[in-house]
Formats: C-alpha cells, sequence, structure tokens
C-alpha cells in the first residue's frame, strides 16, 4: 500500500507539473504573445504549436486528477484522516464528499452566467467559506475539510479543461488552420476559463502543500484569507505578464 501510494504521489506531482506549467504558459506567455502575430503568422503557428502544447496540458490535467482522487482515497480514506479524532462517517460527512465532486456542475452554470470575474470571485469565496463551515459540521478535520477543498478546485479545473478549453480550442485551431476567423465565443470562452483555473491553481497548490504544515489549523478563516491572497497574487503576476517585453 505504500509503495502504490508513492507511486501515485509521484505521479501526481509530475503531471501536475506538466499541467499547470503549460497553464502558466498559455496565461502568462502566450496570451501576451499571441495578439503580436499576424493572420499568416498566426495560420502557420497556431495548427502546429497548439495542438501539441494542448495534448500535454490536457493529459497532464487528466493524470493529476485520476492520481489525486487514488490519494484521497488511500491517504484521507483507507488512511482515517479525513475527519477529526475518532468519529465515524456518517451521512452528513458522505453528503459533503458528494458535494465536493458535484459542486464544479453548479460552478459551470454560474460561470456561464456571471460575466463579470470580480462578481464571480466574491460569489465563489462566500461560498467557499460556507462549504468549509459545512465540512467541519460533518466531522472533517483540518486536513479533511482543505484537500477536499483542494479536490473541489482541481476537479473544477479538470472539468474545464476538457469540457471547456480542449472544445473550444479545437473549434479555434481548426478555423485558423483554413484562414477563417474563429467564432468569437470560442476565444472568449477558452480564455475565460483559463484564467479561472489559473485563479483557482495557486490556492489549490496552498491545500496541497498545507497537509504537510498544519498552518491554520482550525482556523476556516485563516483558510479563506490564504484562497483571497492567492487570488491576488495570481492578479499581480497577470499585470506583470503583460509587461515583460520581448526583444
Amino acid at each position: 500500500m505504500l509503495e502504490m501510494e508513492a507511486l501515485f504521489r509521484w505521479v501526481h506531482v509530475a503531471a501536475g507539473v506538466v499541467w499547470i506549467g503549460h497553464l502558466y504558459f498559455f496565461n502568462f506567455v502566450n496570451s501576451v504573445f499571441a495578439p503580436t502575430m499576424d493572420g499568416e503568422t498566426k495560420k502557420k503557428v497556431v495548427p502546429q504549436l497548439m495542438p501539441r502544447a494542448l495534448y500535454w496540458f490536457r493529459w497532464g490535467a487528466a493524470w493529476t486528477w485520476v492520481t489525486g482522487v487514488l490519494l484521497l482515497l488511500m491517504v484521507f480514506y483507507h488512511g482515517a484522516v479525513a475527519l477529526e479524532g475518532n468519529r465515524s462517517w456518517g451521512g452528513f460527512a458522505f453528503l459533503m464528499i458528494a458535494v465536493t465532486f458535484l459542486a464544479p456542475m453548479l460552478y459551470d452554470v454560474v460561470a456561464g452566467s456571471v460575466k463579470d470575474n470580480r462578481v464571480l470571485a466574491a460569489v465563489a469565496l462566500v461560498a467557499t467559506a460556507i462549504l468549509i463551515l459545512l465540512y467541519q459540521a460533518a466531522g472533517f478535520s483540518y486536513r479533511g475539510y482543505s484537500i477536499h477543498i483542494g479536490a473541489l478546485f482541481g476537479t473544477t479545473m479538470a472539468m474545464n479543461v476538457w469540457m471547456r478549453i480542449w472544445p473550444a480550442q479545437k473549434r479555434i485551431i481548426t478555423a485558423t488552420r483554413d484562414g477563417q476567423a474563429p467564432n468569437p465565443a470560442d476565444p472568449a470562452l477558452a480564455g475565460t476559463r483559463s484564467k479561472h483555473n489559473t485563479y483557482m491553481s495557486v490556492p489549490l497548490l496552498w491545500m496541497m502543500l498545507n497537509q504537510h504544515t498544519i498552518m491554520f489549523a482550525g482556523s476556516w478563516v485563516g483558510l479563506v484569507g490564504v484562497i483571497a491572497v492567492g487570488w491576488g497574487l495570481t492578479y499581480f503576476l497577470y499585470q506583470k505578464a503583460a509587461k515583460v517585453p520581448g526583444f
């Protein structure tokens, strides 16, 4: 069991590096570079670059998510560290696990209707605070509810990759290859969901690493604060990316 856990951790981290590395390339590098290309350059570059980059991007996401769920099962459920103390599993706790993996569907609906990302961020922060309180009420330990918030973010991000970003990008690449203008809805959708993933990725990394530090243990306010700070840091990175010059 320990050998399998170590193997899954290794694959999880390696796949996560591939996934998040490409995510940051798209958002902090390519998003600034792509508008500098003219139509003919895009026609040559996009069909060659993007399918290759998106291959590693989406499969990195898939393997990160799969191994993450396996680790959740092995470490937190089988290892009995998801709940506080010696509490046994009850219906409320099982309900919160279901919420963890179903909430991304609600996000998809809300994100499709709320166009102002600042409003969406405020709604998401309040919703996350409520979820943390519900996890606590269901008996989850600090490590337990922290990793489940991470799992919720990670599931949302993987869903965005496979259900929203990749289908839209396929249509964009095809149109560009054929010398046509993409449907404006596709770049808007792919760009928005990619940006959402970038914002979620920074606090998600905290949820993973904080399993080994237990900082803010027992403090839902501290955890919500970390998410807000992570989003602020991501905003700063976007501002910095726009100012990085080329030669």
